[in-house]
């Protein structure tokens, strides 16, 4: 076995490989692909297991390839899907596809060498094909009976399924007979459910050139309660941070669950075996603190939305949960919270912290705000203000103009000086 393949069945991206996998990889640096969907703006964090297996392959000295749908995005793969998709323009498809390229280059290093990850759009080839061409020259290779077969297949065949994504196991594996031939590309992978679409490009690679290639496949990821990873309750987690912010993607990878975050560091952070050993004691020795949690979102935020992103949103989460003074905050910090909180803008310096909380929408009338803050239940920048007569300004406004409130333990509001 050699040390990639080791890591990577360390890590768990392992479910399904083809025999001599092993060997192939002693045998020298190997081309590899994965496909992508352009059928959507933004990549999601489904897509995070097979960006992070060709991160492993690169930085083992192998060439990754990421091949972009253009082609079939105009289809649709039917494996995993209840339903045949929303057939997309082809203009659709393109914005879509430049927009996700720049996400690519979080993960990989697209400069030159022989390791240098190339990215290419199937439609190149697929559009110029000739129908009767590809059936004489693809189809022939393939048994109706076989397919029918496949789990892709198969489990579409009750509910229905179109002779166009019928067909689209054919267009995957003629990819990657067109990647063998132009880049020596002889290693596809990708999440388990494509086992059959890519083992059919491994098998017309054999039939048609002679040559062998490979198929490797990473487990589906599911969360310990059962429920399908990437998924929030507000819906999917998009890498984009115009769909998903960045705040509420660090989010979901703080409030992981304790069952799952070992595995979690392993797939979607570089983190070695002797880091990852420290950290589980760290984590059994103050499990409350989450230390494990928040190495895998800081890790992960700072992989796709940069350091510095990563940094705001970490103190901006920190400080709403008790853990970082606002007073500490800059700027970026409060510019992260003001997209996450209701916000409220005012003009002035001086406020009566009465007024303040109506402004801020913790209370609908001055006695509500008044036996509010009576109670107790009234923060200013995180400090408990008991004082009905008191009033915000000066030195309250954290970082030149913002002003934190609370009321009880979770309903915030800011309050943004403008001038």
């Amino acid at each position: 076995m050699t040390a990639l393949l080791d890591e990577l069945q360390w890590r768990g991206f392992v479910h399904q490989a083809t025999p001599g996998l092993g060997e192939h990889f002693a045998r020298g640096p190997v081309t590899a692909y994965c496909g992508f969907d352009p059928t959507a703006r933004s990549l999601q964090l489904g897509n995070l297991m097979p960006l992070m297996l060709l991160l492993h392959l690169q930085r083992h000295g192998h060439r990754p390839i990421v091949l972009m749908g253009g082609g079939t995005g105009l289809i649709g793969d039917p494996s995993g899907k209840r339903s045949e998709r929303p057939l997309l323009s082809r203009e659709e498809l393109r914005a879509n596809l430049e927009h996700q390229q720049g996400q690519m280059q979080r993960f990989l290093d697209f400069g030159g060498g022989a390791a240098g990850a190339l990215l290419l759009d199937n439609a190149e080839w697929l559009e110029a094909e000739s129908l009767i061409g590809f059936l004489r020259d693809v189809g022939k290779h393939f048994s109706v009976n076989v397919m029918l077969q496949k789990e892709s297949v198969s489990a579409r065949l009750e509910a229905g399924l179109s002779f166009t994504e019928f067909s689209y196991m054919l267009l995957q594996a003629f990819d990657f007979l067109q990647l063998y031939r132009s880049h020596h590309c002889t290693l596809q992978v990708g999440g388990s459910d494509q086992w059959g679409n890519i083992t059919a490009g491994v098998d017309l690679i054999r039939r048609v050139e002679s040559g062998e290639a490979h198929a490797l496949v990473a487990p589906l990821v599911t969360t310990a309660s059962g429920a399908k990873f990437g998924k929030s309750e507000a819906g999917a987690i998009f890498l984009d941070p115009a769909v998903t912010s960045p705040y509420a993607f660090y989010q979901f990878w703080i409030n992981t669950d304790d069952r799952d975050v070992e595995s979690y560091l392993k797939l979607f952070t570089l983190i070695s075996r002797d880091d990852l050993k420290a950290l589980q004691a760290q984590q059994q020795a103050d499990a409350a603190a989450r230390p494990a949690q928040r190495t895998l979102a800081r890790e992960v935020t700072t992989r796709v939305h940069g350091a510095e992103a990563a940094s705001s949103v970490a103190a901006a989460s920190d400080i709403l949960f008790g853990d970082f003074e606002p007073r500490q905050a800059d700027a970026a910090v409060f510019d992260v919270l003001a997209q996450e909180l209701p916000t409220t803008r005012v003009s002035g310096d001086g406020l009566s912290l009465v007024d303040a909380v109506i402004r801020g929408g913790l209370a609908k009338s001055k006695s509500e705000a008044r036996r509010s803050i009576e109670q107790g239940g009234i923060y200013v920048n995180q400090v408990r203000v008991k004082e009905v007569d008191a009033a915000v300004g000066g030195n309250d406004w954290l970082a030149g103009r913002n002003l934190l409130l609370r009321k009880g333990k979770k309903e915030y509001a800011l309050l943004r000086r403008e001038g």
